[in-house]
């Protein structure tokens, strides 16, 4: 048997000192960018606002800052740790902002690629994150991150972290449950832990990493929730007693920047308030999305498990402004590894979070949302129709492949074709490597998952 070309020659890898020099330069034009349109850091002048009026024994939920009239809506633990924020000068406080979203950027692509592909050498990953970092930092999720100086990739970083630690690490869960108290979306990825940890554990009879990161997970969360209570225990009862259910404080359901299932809703039905519909969809989708997380998870795709919960936390919240979707970056690394069709697949997806095009619509204070038509609806809906659109897209694949599996008495996990789990091809006389290897070439070839699989390489080989 033969393979092709590209299975045989990999094309020599760019020096790992050119790819941080092509990143460097790419976060110095970004910051450059973002000057020059003035950005204004809404968001980390209103986090300086909360830990000033924590210095000052103020009343958290009752503090207006900035223009905006912008109140505070995290659970009372976030203001603590803005804190820091009030010991500099506003100008180094914002240039401090900047550069440490950047170097987040770099620390969520890192821990994307770990998560996607664990076996990497460390000259292959910091490669092809140096390289990866340079492109995502104009994803718009990324740049209105840095625009209003949010913390988004902040707590994503911290929930990758726990999720790509070696087995058995027993600092696993203190970032879930740190991130869980600062904001409390993702604490869905608890769920999905505990869910996978307790059906694994009925399966092997053993107390398995999910469970163990679950538990110390809620342990943090609670712990640290606690000790906020006796700290601040009037902010702390007025926010999970009242400010907790106020969905409007955030902001108005029906603006643009709001890309989740209630969003969605309130522009389709011109009203600020969906209600009921959007507890039957969130509940719906959400239950459906997460089935497909939990499987995932039990087949050891934890990639997959990861990225699916993250987009469900996204479109289930009430409000998820376009800048929570800094998610798109491993949604990215993961479809370019893994789509069979990667250029059309993973271009297409990449074109909408590059786009601003949920920004092409009508947005002002004058709510013009309300009034859409069919063409801004959909513009202002991208981000949740893309991913509904992957997450029923990978659902089908996996029954065609289940299908052919038992027409065909393939052994499981691999089509007669030769379709693996991971998404990639690999047919009699022909070989498809996934993106990442074409575009970013020193990574390894990942390792056969089944016996047939090994044994159709090395008679490749021969």
């Amino acid at each position: 048997m033969s393979v092709s070309a590209l299975s045989k020659t990999r094309a020599r890898p760019w020096p790992l000192a050119t790819a941080a020099a092509i990143c460097l330069l790419s976060f110095a034009a970004f910051w450059v960018a973002q000057r020059l349109a003035h950005v204004n850091m809404l968001d980390v002048m209103v986090y300086r606002a909360e830990g000033e009026t924590v210095r000052a024994g103020g009343d958290l939920y009752a503090m207006r800052a900035t223009s905006a009239n912008l109140g505070m809506t995290y659970p009372p633990f976030a203001a603590l740790l803005f804190v820091p924020l009030t010991l500099v000068g506003v100008p180094l406080m914002r240039t401090l902002a900047t550069g440490g979203n950047l170097l987040l950027v770099v620390a969520l692509v890192l821990l994307s690629v770990r998560l996607v592909r664990p076996s990497l050498s460390r000259a292959d990953l910091w490669r092809t994150t140096f390289w990866v970092a340079a492109v995502a930092v104009w994803c718009e999720p990324v740049w209105t991150t840095l625009r209003y100086g949010q913390i988004n990739l902040l707590i994503a970083v911290a929930v990758l972290w726990d999720l790509t630690r070696r087995e058995g690490s027993r600092w696993a869960g203190l970032g879930i449950g740190l991130a869980t108290a600062v904001k409390l979306t993702p604490g869905l990825f608890v769920v999905l832990l505990l869910v996978a940890g307790v059906l694994l554990w009925r399966r092997d009879r053993s107390w398995n990493q999910w469970l163990r990161t679950a538990a110390t997970a809620t342990g943090v969360f609670l712990g640290t929730t606690l000790a906020v209570v006796v700290a601040l225990p009037a902010d702390s009862k007025r926010f999970w007693t009242e400010t907790l259910f106020e969905t409007g404080r955030v902001g108005f359901a029906e603006e643009t920047a709001n890309q989740s299932i209630r969003g969605v809703l309130a522009r389709l039905m011109h009203t600020d308030d969906p209600g009921t519909w959007w507890a039957v969809a969130a509940a719906l989708l959400g239950g459906a999305a997460m089935v497909v997380a939990v499987r995932a998870a039990l087949r050891g795709d934890k990639a997959v498990a990861v990225v699916v919960c993250a987009f469900t936390a996204l479109m289930i919240s009430p409000i998820s402004w376009s800048h929570h979707w800094v998610w798109c970056v491993p949604l990215l690394i993961l479809l370019a590894d893994r789509a069979t069709r990667a250029w059309r697949v993973t271009g297409a997806v990449a074109l909408v979070f590059a786009s601003f095009a949920l920004w092409w619509v009508p947005h002002d204070p004058g709510r013009p949302e309300l009034d859409q038509n069919a063409g801004q609806m959909l513009l202002s809906a991208v981000y949740p129709l893309t991913a509904t659109a992957l997450l029923a897209g990978y659902v089908l694949t996996r029954r065609r492949a289940r299908g052919t599996d038992a027409g065909h008495g393939t052994a499981a996990g691999t089509t007669k074709a030769g379709t693996t789990e991971a998404g990639t091809t690999a047919k009699t006389g022909t070989a498809t490597e996934p993106v990442l290897e074409a575009v970013l070439p020193g990574a390894p070839e990942q390792e056969p998952r089944t016996a047939p699989e090994r044994e159709r390489q090395a008679v490749a080989k021969e």
